[in-house]
């Protein structure tokens, strides 16, 4: 796992954040990790490609908000996600990660020992879920 803060946004990168967003709003959104203190962005490498993202927002007494987490599809269900999940929770010394998600993505946050409850439907036709994990 390395931290990313380079002024310009690799392709490999800027093609996982558009999985955890719009294509359209992966430039602002990169912009902000560079910009902001509280936010962390950082990449999952396999030799030189960058194959994994998980970007935070550190929300101080060791809590912080996972923002966006993915992985490049021919690399998922390999325990990349989770990998990255221990990553950010060692690193940070965190008691308390959590993270906002649709219905696509409950199943990774279960496995990883998130409790899970519903928010309803956020926008019409979808339903978003708040994951918490206490450490």
């Amino acid at each position: 796992m390395v931290e990313i803060k380079v002024e310009h946004i690799h392709p490999q990168l800027r093609e996982l954040l558009s999985f955890a967003t719009s294509k359209q709003k992966v430039e602002g959104i990169y912009q902000t990790y560079i910009q902001t203190d509280g936010r962390r962005l950082y990449g999952f490498m396999l030799e030189e490609d960058v194959i994994g993202c998980i970007g935070i927002e550190l929300l101080g007494q060791n809590r912080c908000e996972i923002k966006h987490l993915a992985v490049m599809p021919n690399h998922r269900g390999k325990g990349i996600g989770s990998k990255m999940i221990r990553y950010i929770k060692d690193v940070h010394a965190l008691s308390v990660i959590f993270a906002v998600t649709d219905i696509e993505a409950v199943n990774f946050y279960e496995k990883c020992g998130f409790k899970i409850t519903s928010l309803g439907e956020k926008y019409p036709g979808i339903v978003r879920f708040r994951c918490i994990l206490k450490v």
